[in-house]
């Protein structure tokens, strides 16, 4: 019996709805869907969604930190031109996610992309972009906001390649992951996949430990890799990241976040029936990015992913065409058990 994979324990989605086909966007093939999972504009009167976290609040509520951009821009030319960091909200995990507007709109006009919301050690609210932006970090008391500008995310590069910290394109951090470590550091995992900790707060300096991911590893695709998440639960850190030509993404673990990255297999690819309801419909959606892994009470319960109907190019603008972010349960408790009995193992036999 061939061991399970991280792909493995996707659970189906409870629809909050009925699931629709009339009067909503989006090709046939993601059709019906339930328009009440994750955050979208219904009748495509605005927005189109990406990007993402989901953070809970002490009062139950869930927030997720995300980009948004009007859908008269092209798929292609949205994120670049028009896109801003918004806050939405729940009172499921599952949605739906109600928009309630820009996070910073005092700051150049609200501009963000690969947004992202995390709780601080000290408790306060922090919305971090980049991408389109330098890497700037933003908090509040409040998960509702108001979000001001903290600084911006700074780097020792340790002997390392720059580019590991900073898109070679264009000299800004990308992807950014933050993940609060048990052990009080912060630690950032940007598009390179390389693992940076900083002893000194949520700005760093992030000094870089490792080279990517995947170097050790020539079977796997060497380019075109991005969109990390990182998590920790079972006492062990965890990464994904997406090789989007394929829309394959890959799992990796390490028992200290820093050294020892192994090799755990496929993630998640697209043409698994990852989209699939209690019912036994399935949501078949062209483009699958930007998976981040939603933790509560130790384990993982569920992943978010940004999604499009179509193929990117095919977005044109103020047509019947969109992208959302879906949110799918997973069994994370399982997962960690089975990654437990795996590492141990691994360790008996040497």
């Amino acid at each position: 019996m061939t061991a399970k994979t991280l792909i493995d324990y996707f659970l189906p989605m409870e629809p909050r709805g009925p699931l629709v086909s009339q009067g909503v966007w989006g090709d046939p093939n993601v059709l019906p869907r339930d328009i009440h999972n994750g955050l979208e504009d219904v009748r495509l009167e605005n927005w189109c969604y990406w990007d993402g976290k989901i953070v809970k609040d002490d009062e139950g509520r869930y927030h997720i930190y995300a980009s948004r951009w009007h859908h008269a821009f092209t798929h292609r030319t949205g994120w670049k031109e028009d896109s801003k960091g918004i806050h939405a909200v729940s009172d499921h995990v599952m949605g739906p996610y109600e928009d309630k507007g820009l996070l910073w709109p005092h700051w150049q006009g609200g501009k963000g992309h690969n947004v992202i919301g995390l709780r601080m050690h000290d408790g306060r609210y922090a919305t971090v972009t980049s991408e389109i932006t330098q890497g700037e970090v933003f908090v509040s008391e409040s998960p509702d906001g108001p979000f001001e500008l903290l600084g911006r995310i700074e780097v020792d590069f340790n002997g390392f390649d720059p580019t590991l910290a900073r898109y070679e394109r264009n000299g800004r951090m990308a992807n950014v992951k933050i993940l609060l470590r048990p052990d009080g550091r912060y630690m950032i995992v940007p598009r390179s996949t390389a693992t940076l900790i900083s002893e000194s707060g949520i700005l760093g300096p992030y000094k870089i430990m490792s080279d990517r991911l995947y170097d050790k590893y020539p079977e796997l695709p060497q380019t075109r890799n991005e969109d990390p998440t990182v998590w920790y639960s079972g006492g062990r850190y965890h990464i994904v990241y997406n090789h989007w030509p394929t829309g394959i993404s890959y799992h990796f673990t390490s028992e200290d976040g820093i050294h020892n990255w192994a090799y755990r297999g496929v993630a998640f690819h697209k043409e698994a029936l990852v989209f699939r309801y209690t019912d036994g419909t399935v949501n078949h959606w062209e483009m699958v990015e930007r998976p981040t892994a939603y933790v509560e009470d130790g384990h993982v319960t569920h992943f978010i992913f940004s999604v499009i109907d179509v193929k990117k190019a095919e977005d044109l603008g103020n047509d019947n065409h969109a992208s959302k972010i879906v949110v799918v349960p997973f069994d994370g408790a399982s997962f960690d058990r089975d990654m437990q009995k795996i590492v141990a193992a691994e360790k008996a036999t040497g």
